[in-house]
């Protein structure tokens, strides 16, 4: 009986790897990334520009910007508007200057909580205007908020035959600020009129002017996700469909683009944000092409004919419904057409002729009810009757269980979806408790996008959510569940995904953001984890002949990855004590005499991230010996453990 006992302590204290038995596949789009617009994730955020209300089309013209002068009359800088000869951008600044020197006349604008600056880096500002005589100097200025100058320069507009101009200049900053201001003062007499008065900095991804913000996006190429979704979210739906996104307005010249408000404007009656539109500066030209740059899978969402149902619920008639299943068939053409196709025609033209490969595409986000079938069922047939490699992924609701979610799983199986887009937020213990969920989903069915989840430390929605490590460990053991099943989960993303320190809506969120510092939270480099580790293929791992999912607070995944030759194990430990496991790799393949181990720990479940300690929690890495074909695995409480080993 003692020997008995034994045998069996051995036995749970082995975890057993055969990389011989390929489970499945691992789709190469499995870990990818998320995007909304919230939280100030678009304007204010990853798109550069740092003049709030740029070109005065806010619901108060002047909003973010204040006036003032010793020569300041009223009249002097009136916003006028010219709607019916340009209805997406129809307001601009009429200014009537008899300035003679710095302080007669001016106008600051704030930023996005202000605005941040850098010693050393370049600054482009440009405007467009349009005048009939010249005589007006433009005066741009950094600021501090003494009032002391980082940094300026002068633009002396050219043309004077009262048309409309668009010109640049670029000066150096002095200093570094994190909350500076933008003045423009006139210096001369004369009439002029301005719009999109613009300054991005130096630094943009790629260097491009007019681009994105160079360290998020890098943030987000360090992932190396398989895919990005955009542009959401509930902006897909808007509140209502006078507010839905529409891909179309957001591509061709940034001018043209007309702004709306958007739906995070005024939604939390905890985190009202008045100033909060979208300018589509950042629009599905610029979400393709990061796509393309981070060596992402582009994933569109389209509305389907129904806005948000917690808000307006309202919808489009079925017989109605046709211009938005055009938009979903141009859109493929606008990624895959032939230069001389009409919107393959406009691609080019935005400076892309090659296509952008695209593979897949939402209809609808969040959606739910019988009237999201009948118009799922529409979009899905006129998409595969034109494009039926196009694969469509389709929305499950609010929630990962329920009526709403039966109805829909049920139907969307019947109607054999070709990818059923499920999401949760929930608390932790609800992550540790559903590793196992989808081990018994149907291996011949449809398959499985956990297009948003996130453990919430308070609850769902609440504004004290923290992005801790007991919700980033429980998310790190629910993906073993998830890769286990990588033949049925085809892909995953965390969301949100960025956050503006001071004008976020929702937590938690991924990445978090200031005017000069960004930081990954322990979810981030969860996420990043195993997107590194992802492999080629799931094999075999169990503890007594069992998955591990729970067992003595244990989780455990494994893959192969055929390109480098490596067997990669993942093993959390979500108990408060150490725990020591050989993991014994039987099979044909043998190991190398050395690994690396990757260890992400921390014995406070509290511990967070900071702009002040930014890497508190992730990943550590160190060598590890094998003895034969077994890897002797202490973890300490509360950690997530890769390890990565050479196979012969």
């Amino acid at each position: 009986m003692i020997a008995l006992c034994i045998l069996s302590a051995k036995a749970q204290n082995n975890i057993v790897v055969n990389p011989d038995k390929v489970v499945s596949k691992v789709s190469p789009e499995m870990w990818g990334v998320f995007f909304e617009d919230i939280n100030m994730g678009a304007d204010g955020g990853i798109y550069a520009e740092l003049i709030k209300n740029r070109s005065f089309e806010f619901y108060k013209p002047l909003m973010g910007w204040k006036t003032t002068g010793e020569q300041l009359k009223e009249g002097d800088l009136l916003v006028l508007n010219r709607k019916e000869k340009d209805s997406n951008n129809p307001r601009y600044l009429h200014v009537n200057s008899r300035a003679v020197k710095k302080g007669d006349l001016s106008m600051t604008n704030e930023g996005f909580k202000g605005i941040g600056v850098k010693k050393g880096l370049t600054y482009d500002f440009s405007v467009y205007y349009r005048q009939s005589a010249a005589g007006v100097k433009l005066h741009a200025e950094l600021v501090d908020s003494t009032g002391k100058v980082l940094g300026s320069t002068v633009l002396n507009p050219e043309r004077a035959d009262n048309q409309w101009a668009l010109q640049s200049v670029t000066f150096t900053a002095s200093e570094t600020v994190q909350k500076a201001k933008f003045t423009l003062w006139f210096e001369g007499a004369g009439e002029i009129d301005l719009d999109i008065i613009s300054l991005f900095p130096g630094d943009t991804w790629k260097k491009r002017r007019g681009g994105l913000r160079g360290d998020m996006v890098q943030m987000l190429a360090d992932m190396k996700p398989g895919f990005i979704r955009f542009p959401g979210g509930c902006i897909v739906e808007g509140y209502d469909l006078s507010t839905r996104y529409q891909w179309k307005k957001t591509i061709g010249p940034v001018a043209n683009r007309k702004l709306i408000v958007n739906r995070w404007n005024t939604e939390f009656a905890h985190r009202p944000a008045p100033d909060y539109y979208q300018t589509f500066g950042l629009g599905f030209f610029e979400y393709f092409q990061l796509a393309e740059d981070i060596g992402a899978e582009p994933l569109p969402i389209l509305n389907c004919g129904m806005a948000c149902q917690f808000n307006s619920a309202e919808l489009v008639p079925l017989d109605e419904l046709e211009p938005y299943i055009q938009d979903a068939l141009d859109l493929v053409e606008f990624a895959n057409g032939d230069v001389k196709t009409p919107w393959g025609k406009v691609r080019a033209e935005m400076g892309h002729p090659a296509p952008f490969n695209l593979k897949m595409m939402g209809v609808g986000n969040e959606n739910w009810g019988p009237q999201y079938l009948e118009r799922l069922a529409l979009f899905t047939k006129a998409m595969k009757d034109r494009y039926p490699e196009i694969k469509l992924i389709n929305s499950s609701g609010t929630d990962p269980e329920g009526e709403r979610f039966d109805l829909l799983n049920t139907s969307l199986r019947k109607m054999k979806a070709d990818i059923i887009d499920e999401h949760y937020y929930r608390a932790p213990e609800w992550f540790l408790k559903n590793a196992t969920r989808y081990d018994s989903y149907d291996r011949k069915g449809s398959r499985v996008f956990a297009g948003e989840y996130a453990a919430q430390s308070v609850g769902t929605t609440k504004p004290t959510n923290k992005n801790n490590w007991q919700c980033a460990i429980a998310e790190a053991a629910f993906m073993t569940g998830l890769e286990r099943n990588a033949e049925v989960v085809q892909m995953a993303s965390y969301a949100p995904l960025f956050a503006q320190a001071e004008g976020w809506q929702w937590t938690p969120d991924m990445i978090w953001v200031d005017n000069l510092q960004v930081y990954g939270t322990p979810n981030y480099y969860v996420q990043q984890l195993y997107s590194l580790n992802k492999g080629t293929d799931v094999v075999s791992i169990l503890a007594d002949q069992k998955v591990i999912a729970g067992q003595d607070g244990i989780y455990a995944s494994a893959v192969i990855d055929s390109r480098t030759k490596e067997l990669i194990v993942k093993v959390i430990n979500t108990s408060a004590q150490p725990l020591t496991r050989n993991v014994a790799v039987e099979g044909g393949k043998k190991l190398a005499a050395k690994g690396k181990l990757i260890v992400m720990q921390n014995a406070n479940l509290n511990a967070v991230n900071s702009f002040s300690n930014a890497v508190n929690l992730s990943p550590k890495e160190q060598a590890v010996k094998i003895k034969g074909n077994s890897i002797s695995l202490t973890m300490q409480p509360y950690s997530f453990n890769i390890v990565r080993v050479p196979i012969q």
